[in-house]
């Protein structure tokens, strides 16, 4: 069975996205631990930069880039420079993982802080062409794809 991950990974290589820009937290290790060797990880010391190093970078390459902040915290960090990608018409693709606290269906825990977070697609819609929450490969990467 493909993993989320070796799904992900492989879109983006598709999609040529094999920059990332980001600034990672634990919820991200599993993700961007043993990264492929034809991507690259560039790291930004805020959420903010991360995303406006990948505005910059869309704009110049002019194709989609890939952004990856960590929970509900880094995205809510990310909404200012979001919203200039968007007033750029900047392609971005951000994909923010969150907690998933088993015996609460449909809700993410911030494990560290004990509060609630609002889930991603609803917080980052506002500035989002598509948002969703996905959980399983086909779901993922079908949202990933488009309609």
């Amino acid at each position: 069975m493909t993993t989320v991950r070796a799904a992900a990974f492989e879109l983006f290589r598709e999609h040529g996205m094999t920059t990332i820009f980001g600034n990672p937290g634990t919820t991200e290790l599993p993700m961007l631990g043993s990264l492929p060797g034809d991507f690259r990880y560039v790291l930004g010391l805020h959420e903010m930069v991360a995303v406006g190093m990948a505005d910059g970078y869309a704009q110049a390459a002019g194709s989609v880039a890939h952004v990856n902040l960590h929970t509900a915290p880094g995205l809510g960090n990310g909404m200012g420079a979001l919203f200039n990608a968007r007033a750029n018409k900047s392609p971005l693709l951000i994909q923010t993982p969150m907690h998933f606290e088993q015996g609460l269906p449909g809700r993410y825990l911030e494990r560290r802080s004990g509060c609630f977070a609002p889930d991603g697609p609803p917080t980052s819609a506002t500035l989002a062409r598509r948002a969703a929450a996905k959980t399983r490969v086909r779901r993922s990467t079908r949202c990933w794809r488009g309609p």
